[in-house]
């Protein structure tokens, strides 16, 4: 009778039971009517051990840093400059919101605060300059879904910690695909400028910009720190390189190295400042303090100085120092609202977990994942035929399910059985967490379409419409990442978290 758990959980939401509680009442209710009382207890202690996880703690605080630089002014300045570099294009405003999303991404790993923040201010400046508002929606959800496949991303911390993988090698293999992602978008859109008549191309700078003192000090420091870092990864790659060719193995290394290309990162900026106006500079110095939140993040992790949870504090963090002492861009009496916002959309998420652990006790004692594997099995023998297979069923899901549910339910019982075929766990992680994300905007119950219908005050049927020539770049994305491992998987095995 157990087997029929997810029949019943699938019915429950299509009358529109919540999710959380669709999740424990299916199996609670099984495992009643089959005589196991002492499980009922044992599925709802799990509610709570689900969510008891220090691994789990980064995901709260990294809604907050979210929260933090969207209060703070942050998402103005990441559209500013996006608007500066990307604006001269054939559908400029198009391109600045994909690009926002890409760089957003490194702050919240959100696709629900992306679509938020972004959209109440890109689709009003769109619409303003001649764009359809159900095309502007439409880009707005599309790349909305960014958000959780470039670090830091929620669905792949939860993924982590069900399967036991290493957070950092997920966030480092999403890198490339959410890059991926936003350019096949970027592509998309030049192509359908022409067809749809998209506003001509114009180079978008405001004038007259300021920036004050300390903000541009700190700003001056940081661009040369992270070019220099920059130029030290080159260099780094390049002595690795010529000792694997070669065999010369260059004799410096570290600090050093570090304080020999700090003034060259000088030169060079210095080299850049002439040939920009003014009000570009500003603009992009503008960006640089919000910019630095996914190089904390990633270098921190990388170089071994906190753990992914630890690097979520320290977003936090530094979120505060630059909204409160550099920016200046909030008050005391701002942080009641920002903490009980961020505490709510945290809650939300971590009792999604819990019930979704509890939910996965009853998959164990039902013997579902030994049944799934045997049919899985039984389709075909070649990997990827299987592959394509699954990515199906994950499109599938992900139209009804969110990510995290989705993930928690179905990761246990699809990833051993793709591990055990020869796919390394830290890809089939991606194929499941790209697929299921990309559920998020997929119609009929994407989530994310649902908030650009409320910032957009458009229908979610037209907005659904609109959005299906970008859902097709996302779908090639998917199955170039399945089929050409070496696209998620380069960055994890350079820096040595995937061997």
């Amino acid at each position: 009778m157990l087997a029929f758990f997810l029949p019943l959980f699938l019915v429950f939401l299509m009358i529109g039971m919540p999710v959380f509680f669709a999740l424990l009442l299916a199996p609670g209710l099984l495992l009643q009517l089959n005589g196991q009382e002492r499980d009922i207890a044992l599925l709802y202690r799990n509610l709570y051990n689900g969510m008891d996880s220090f691994p789990l703690m980064a995901l709260p605080f990294f809604v907050l840093a979210g929260e933090l630089m969207n209060k703070g002014g942050i998402t103005t300045r990441l559209v500013e400059f996006s608007q500066a570099l990307m604006g001269h294009l054939r559908g400029g405003l198009a391109h600045v919101n994909i690009l926002s999303s890409i760089l957003f991404a490194g702050l919240s790993g959100s696709a629900v605060a992306d679509t938020s923040a972004l959209g109440s201010t890109l689709i009003p400046a769109m619409e303003k300059n001649g764009y359809s508002k159900t095309f502007a929606a439409a880009v707005t959800a599309a790349s909305s879904v960014i958000g959780p496949i470039i670090p830091p991303s929620g669905i792949m911390i939860i993924y982590a910690y069900v399967m036991g993988e290493s957070v950092a090698a997920l966030f480092l293999a999403g890198i490339v695909p959410g890059v991926l992602v936003g350019v096949g978008l970027m592509v998309m859109v030049r192509l359908m400028a022409d067809k749809y008549d998209l506003p001509k191309a114009e180079r978008i700078v405001n004038p007259g910009q300021s920036i004050s003192p300390l903000e541009s000090g700190v700003s001056f420091v940081l661009a040369r720190l992270n070019v220099a870092g920059l130029l030290m990864v080159v260099f780094s790659l390049v002595s690795s390189a010529m000792k694997a060719l070669a065999g010369v193995e260059l004799s410096l290394n570290g600090w050093p190295v570090f304080l020999v290309f700090l003034p060259i990162a000088h030169v060079l900026l210095m080299g850049l400042r002439k040939r920009v106006s003014p009000d570009f500079r500003i603009i992009c110095k503008k960006a640089v303090a919000p910019l630095q939140t996914p190089i904390i993040i990633l270098g921190g992790i990388l170089i071994g100085v906190f753990t992914p949870t630890e690097a979520s504090a320290i977003a936090v963090a530094y979120a505060l120092v630059i909204a409160f002492f550099v920016l200046h861009s909030m008050k005391l009496r701002d942080l009641p609202a920002i903490l009980t916002k961020a505490a709510v959309s945290s809650a939300t998420v971590l009792l999604l977990v819990g019930a979704a652990v509890s939910f996965k006790t009853v998959v164990s004692l039902s013997h579902a994942p030994e049944t799934m594997a045997h049919f899985i099995l039984g389709l075909s023998e070649n990997p990827l035929i299987l592959l394509f297979l699954i990515n199906i069923l994950l499109f599938i899901v992900g139209m009804f399910l969110d990510a995290g549910p989705a993930i928690i339910i179905l990761g246990p019982i699809l990833g051993p059985i793709f591990t055990d075929l020869g796919v390394h766990p830290v890809h089939f992680a991606i194929i499941m967490s790209v697929n299921l994300t990309v559920g998020l905007a997929t119609p009929p119950m994407g989530l994310v379409l649902f908030v650009a219908s409320a910032v957009s005050e458009e229908k979610v049927e037209a907005i659904s419409r609109a959005i299906l020539p970008f859902l097709a770049v996302e779908v090639i994305v998917i199955f170039l990442i399945t089929y050409f491992p070496a696209i998620c998987m380069t960055i994890p095995r350079l820096t040595g978290f995937v061997q």
